[in-house]
């Protein structure tokens, strides 16, 4: 299941691009309800790399517990990624991505069977649970870039 994971994660940055690239760049700052833009949204996945990166190093590292998320997202609140080029924000991603996807391939089979608890599920996660949530989330957050687009009428 690992590497059908992997291919999916390894995707994310061009299925990324490939929804905002067509967009009318107004539209990629519009908050709606005051919620996180198209941009905010696109900056948000990159922010949350090293938190990735970082459980893959506990569970290597035989950590009981993974690292905790910060759940208030002080990270994309405070980083104006509105501001920011989206070809910056982007390239900044897919860099990210890239390096977590390798640090996956890289590992052991005696690695990928170490557990760690997720802090906030209480549920032991190994490598490809890890995975599976850090996919999981890309497309939450893409379904969200789409609901933006669809509520814009993009």
């Amino acid at each position: 299941m690992l590497p059908v994971i992997i291919e999916r994660l390894g995707g994310t940055p061009a299925r990324v691009e490939e929804i905002v690239g067509r967009l009318d760049p107004n539209l990629l700052t519009l908050k709606p309800d005051d919620k996180w833009s198209i941009r905010e949204e696109i900056g948000h996945l990159g922010d949350l790399e090293p938190l990735w990166y970082g459980r893959i190093d506990d569970l290597v590292n035989g950590a009981a517990e993974l690292r905790a998320a910060d759940l208030t997202n002080q990270a994309t609140h405070q980083a104006n990624h509105n501001a920011a080029k989206t070809v910056s924000l982007l390239q900044r991603f897919r860099e990210q991505r890239q390096a977590f996807v390798e640090k996956l391939l890289s590992l052991t089979d005696e690695q990928l069977e170490r557990a760690a608890l997720h802090p906030r599920l209480k549920t032991p996660m190994r490598i490809v649970d890890l995975a599976y949530f850090v996919a999981e989330h890309d497309d939450h957050h893409l379904a969200r870039v789409r609901e933006l687009m669809q509520s814009a009428g993009a």
